[in-house]
């Protein structure tokens, strides 16, 4: 039985796959402030919702009074991080890298609080100390701690090697950064645990032995599992794409929709990972049966679209559906795509503009929808994917609702 309040809550909550020693780790939590890092390449200009379990991690960390440090990956997405890939990422430019960082940078600040005080949240950018190495000093004082025999073993290098993919020399040197980044952060800012999704393992452990090898420091390493839906999928994937915590990237209602279509098995795991409801009132809301289970996913949704978007925008995605699904109204703050009057003066295929709406990942997708019969436009079932869509369906609005089933909608805009 842990005491810290960090590892006991997270512990409870389901945040915990693997601890490099949990005994020492629970005694250096209960006995003072303890600071903790994440690392976030900058792959795209937003995280997705595969991202939260971390950052769960580090508000839990900072509201039992521990110091957590958001570490931008500016040096090490130069790289490239193989785990979890069958095949190479894309290289990125440096330009791409920074407009990536900058579009992440705003995500932290509804989850955590920044500033200069002993338990404030810090951000900081690995390219600081990476992008400063000389190369053969850096082999010569560290290369020598590490096994390329152990290396081969990590599951991350012998998913690839199984499936005869390549892995370039550039993926096989990150995890060697990545531990660095450790040894780096334990000397910069005595940051002493470092903690990450189950794929990091290998990585988190080889920066724990660089750590002691290098400096006889003691550090920690903390992973918490691969999220899945109940039926096996990869959490925040979508037949739309990724469900991202930008608002530019997904609205808020679109985000509140993606909670409140849940599937019922997962609700109780979900409020318990991704809300701060008591537990005692998750296990009562678990337990609803039926039509209040469909109020249960209306709590997930308000509270998770709180936290990542605030308190305001998870009430008007409240309140905008429940005027589409309850009042039938169309609402203005439904996604909405802009298309020109000359286009719709013409027509545009419905399986072409379910796609540009949003509402299907390919035309593929739009027509298979539109066969299963369950496009609509404006409450009109599409009879036949080459249907034209024309401005003279506009409403009094001066818009053209798409559907998707009873729970995804857009509004077309001639403009």
């Amino acid at each position: 039985m842990v005491k810290s309040a960090f590892l006991n809550t997270v512990t409870e909550r389901g945040f915990v796959h693997q601890c490099t020693d949990t005994d020492a780790l629970d005694a250096a939590l209960s006995a003072g402030t303890v600071t903790a890092y994440i690392g976030f390449d900058c792959t795209a200009p937003s995280l997705h919702v595969g991202s939260l379990i971390p950052i769960m991690l580090l508000r839990h960390l900072q509201q039992a009074g521990h110091k957590p440090i958001v570490l931008m990956g500016g040096g090490t997405t130069r790289v490239g991080d193989p785990s979890g890939k069958d095949e190479s990422r894309q290289i990125l430019s440096v330009e791409e890298i920074e407009g990536n960082k900058n579009g992440i940078k705003g995500i932290f600040e509804n989850f955590l609080t920044f500033g200069n005080g002993a338990g404030d949240a810090v951000m900081l950018d690995n390219a600081e100390w990476l992008g400063a190495l000389n190369y053969i000093d850096f082999l010569r004082d560290y290369g020598r701690h590490f096994s390329v025999n152990r290396m081969l073993g990590f599951e991350s290098v012998k998913l690839r090697l199984e499936r005869e993919q390549p892995l370039s020399f550039l993926e096989f040197n990150y995890m060697i950064l990545q531990a660095y980044d450790f040894l780096e952060l334990a000397r910069r800012y005595d940051c002493t645990l470092q903690m990450g999704g189950s794929d990091q393992w290998g990585n988190i452990v080889n920066g724990v032995e660089l750590g002691r090898r290098a400096d006889d420091l003691a550090l920690f390493g903390l992973t918490s599992p691969l999220i899945t839906t109940a039926t096996g999928e990869k959490m925040g994937k979508t037949a739309r794409g990724a469900v991202w915590l930008n608002e530019e990237q997904l609205s808020a209602y679109d985000y509140w929709q993606f909670w409140r279509n849940t599937q019922d098995a997962d609700v109780g795991r979900f409020l318990r990972l991704f809300t701060e409801l008591p537990l005692d009132e998750i296990v009562r809301i678990e337990a609803l049966k039926g039509a209040e289970l469909n109020d249960a996913k209306k709590v997930l949704a308000n509270a998770a679209t709180q936290l990542a978007h605030g308190a305001a925008a998870a009430e008007t995605a409240a309140e905008t559906a429940r005027k589409t699904f309850e009042e039938g109204a169309l609402c203005e703050d439904l996604p909405t795509v802009d298309i020109a009057e000359s286009e719709l003066t013409t027509g545009i295929a419905a399986f072409e503009l379910f796609r540009r709406a949003g509402l299907a990942a390919s035309n593929s997708e739009a027509r298979r929808l539109i066969k299963g019969g369950g496009a609509r436009v404006n409450d009109e079932r599409v009879g036949n994917e080459q249907d034209l869509v024309t401005i003279g369906q506009a409403t009094g609005e001066g818009v053209i609702k798409l559907s998707a089933g009873r729970k995804r909608h857009a509004l077309v805009r001639p403009v």
